[in-house]
């Protein structure tokens, strides 16, 4: 068996803005597995600034990889510990080359189009206007589960938009999480939790920076809101680690990025272990193409949770690859009768 891969950086439509900063390219790797005539594909979507492994040897890892292919997966996997990402698309590369359809991962009535997945729409930030539009076209378009960013913008605006939207709809009609990655301090966040609780919001993800365990037990134990931790479960190896995390936050949910927590095996860690303490989950994607968001979609239909799943970004990108994913009304379908183009990665 033989592997190569190659970069490709993905074109956001507009400018997204995060507590981050500003986005405007996103840049990916794709894992080609070639044994004889089948070939399988895999993202290894690594996240600038969020990913543990964006590193600078990255590339290299890459690289090793490629040329230790045909040692034993559980070992590579072991071996590519420390780079979450690189494990999803080995995952994803590997299921695809046993595939008779390279893009079927997870056969189900998902991918014969007779199952659909329930997502949120996803609000960036940026000017009050823009997040007020933003929210108009997600409900025109038929969303019943927002997902709103905060944190960059003014606070006592980003509940003025709250308010706003609980003026026109009950939250019967529309569930509003929102998803403040890490903006608030330890200081304020308890008050400012309490504002955003005035406004029957289902969740609320990573309100303060990860790393700070003891801020966020005290945190997750008075919320008036149920918290979500995200950034959190980033960096986390060991399994004994990850229950420790647990044991001592013992947050409300947790949220599952496979390409940042060690694709589906490192995913499914984590479900486990929450589960075991009555923690709530649900997975999102990062930020992936359509070559990863796909793999993400089936395995995620295979799990059987019927809460909203984030996984609405595949419209983001102006050179993002056709695929059978379609969103319609709040729903994420697999349309099998169109094909994929993926040839500006068989090169």
């Amino acid at each position: 068996m033989k592997a190569n891969y190659n970069n490709y950086i993905l074109q956001f439509k507009q400018a997204s803005g995060t507590s981050r900063g500003i986005l405007h390219t996103k840049e990916t790797f794709f894992l080609k597995l070639i044994d004889g005539d089948r070939i399988g594909i895999g993202e290894c979507a690594v996240f600038k600034g969020l990913s543990v492994d964006d590193r600078p040897d990255y590339e290299d890892k890459l690289q090793w990889l490629c040329t230790n292919i045909d040692k034993n997966i559980e070992d590579l996997l072991q071996d590519l510990m420390e780079f979450p990402s690189i494990q999803f698309g080995l995952e994803q590369a590997t299921l695809s080359l046993k595939s008779l359809n390279s893009f079927e991962l997870f056969p189900s009535k998902f991918t014969k189009s007779e199952g659909a997945i329930n997502i949120n729409g996803l609000i960036w930030m940026g000017s009050e206007s823009f997040m007020k539009q933003q929210i108009k076209n997600k409900l025109n378009a038929g969303f019943s589960t927002i997902k709103m960013k905060i944190g960059a913008i003014d606070f006592d605006a980003e509940i003025s938009l709250l308010k706003s939207i609980r003026k026109e709809f009950s939250s019967n009609e529309i569930e509003l999480r929102v998803d403040a990655n890490g903006a608030f301090s330890p200081l304020e966040a308890l008050e400012k939790l309490k504002k955003i609780a005035e406004f029957e919001i289902h969740s609320i993800e990573q309100p303060i920076k990860q790393g700070q365990l003891n801020e966020m037990a005290e945190l997750c134990l008075k919320t008036p809101i149920p918290i979500a931790l995200d950034e959190e479960l980033i960096g986390i190896f060991d399994v004994t680690k990850k229950k420790e995390l647990l044991q001592i936050v013992n947050p409300q949910y947790i949220i599952l990025k496979p390409s940042l927590v060690g694709g589906f095996k490192g995913s499914e860690e984590w479900i486990n272990l929450a589960e075991k303490q009555q923690i709530g989950w649900w997975v999102t994607s990062a930020l992936e193409s359509n070559i990863g968001l796909n793999a993400i979609a089936q395995w995620t239909y295979t799990l059987d949770n019927m809460m909203p799943q984030g996984l609405g970004t595949g419209s983001l990108f102006t050179n993002n690859f056709e695929s059978p994913l379609e969103v319609k009304k709040g729903y994420l379908h697999y349309n099998n009768t169109k094909n994929w183009n993926f040839n500006l990665i068989q090169s």
